[in-house]
């Protein structure tokens, strides 16, 4: 049986002017008539209210089936799993997971203590 994608494109035609059209044209009325009162900004047009969507759909919203970056919830149970492992490292585990996680946002730099004089350490 052969399948045509013309009612698959006829729906897609349909989607387009029933949603992604009056969406575009709420979210430029809202921008020119809010916004643009509040703030000292430029008005935009319908084509610019479309992209401001989709940029904050790609931002923080996603799209079916796939999470945005609002969207990235962390795994209950890795969460569960990182806290007992926590909990059940010793005082000095602890001491160096801290010293090695400091190091990488410091650039990998490490603080000057009295067991590691400045002399001794490498320069980056």
């Amino acid at each position: 049986m052969i399948h045509s994608r013309f009612p698959r494109f006829i729906l897609f035609l349909l989607f387009i002017f029933v949603v992604l059209v009056p969406l575009g044209f709420i979210i430029m009325a809202l921008w020119n008539n809010v916004l643009a009162v509040i703030f000292p900004i430029a008005l935009i047009n319908f084509w610019q209210a479309l992209g401001i969507f989709l940029l904050s759909r790609i931002l923080f919203g996603g799209f079916p089936g796939k999470p945005g970056w609002a969207g990235r919830r962390h795994n209950l149970r890795e969460m569960e799993e990182m806290r007992n492992k926590w909990f059940n490292m010793s005082p000095e585990e602890r001491q160096h997971f801290k010293q090695h996680w400091g190091n990488r946002f410091r650039g990998g730099q490490t603080p000057v203590t009295p067991e590691s004089p400045a002399s001794e350490q490498s320069s980056v």
